[in-house]
């Protein structure tokens, strides 16, 4: 492992007013930290058991999410579960949330287009995930993404650097770093996409050892 000496916003704010993960859910439903909630349909909180050894963390809510309330379960989240099974993950077993649980889109006719998250959504958002990691305690964090690494590690590590690396910041939980999901789906060259997916899974398979039983 790497030792990462600093790490970024969902690490170093304090959350210890957080009872248990359904008490947190019902508190960001509530949340005014940024505007995003203005225009999204609805908070999309993490998913998964309490006991979670593994934590996947991703970017935002797409659109299916959005409207769903539920993290990953559009494209990219069924992709992500076919690739979490070649590894020899259960994804039952996991806890699955965003950096930020708002899903920031653009209009497009009537199309709501994924827009990225600037660095002030992302470290005011960062409260509730500092606050899920403070619950759950995993054993091992996955950055599916630069937004997500940006929010756990800072702005200094980057996924080119770090993909399939496992970071060990101070005091906390191991970070596994590699791509988000939809990166996959936008790769228009077969042979290319099939070699991206391969060391997705490679990556992904680093993270077994972590989930025991």
């Amino acid at each position: 492992m790497t030792i990462v000496p600093k790490f970024g916003p969902a690490f170093t704010l304090e959350n210890a007013e957080a009872k248990g993960l359904d008490q947190l859910k019902r508190q960001a439903e509530h949340c005014t930290r940024c505007d995003l909630y203005k225009n999204a349909t609805q908070l999309v909180f993490g998913e998964g058991p309490p006991t979670a050894e593994i934590v996947l963390v991703g970017e935002q809510p797409g659109d299916r999410e959005d409207l769903a309330g539920k993290p990953f379960v559009g494209p990219a989240g069924r992709l992500l579960d076919q690739c979490l099974k070649e590894a020899g993950l259960d994804r039952s077993r996991c806890y699955v949330t965003n950096a930020v649980k708002h899903f920031k889109f653009e209009l497009r006719g009537k199309r709501r287009m994924h827009s990225k998250p600037n660095a002030g959504e992302i470290q005011r958002c960062a409260w509730w995930l500092g606050a899920e990691l403070d619950i759950l305690q995993p054993k091992l964090v996955v950055a599916l993404g630069a937004t997500a690494l940006y929010s756990l590690l800072g702005a200094k590590v980057k996924v080119t650097a770090e993909r399939g690396h496992v970071l060990q910041p101070a005091n906390h939980p191991p970070v596994l770093v590699t791509i988000h999901p939809s990166y996959l789906l936008r790769i228009r060259d077969e042979e290319d996409a099939r070699a991206n997916r391969e060391h997705f899974v490679q990556d992904l398979a680093k993270a077994v050892a972590f989930q025991v039983g």
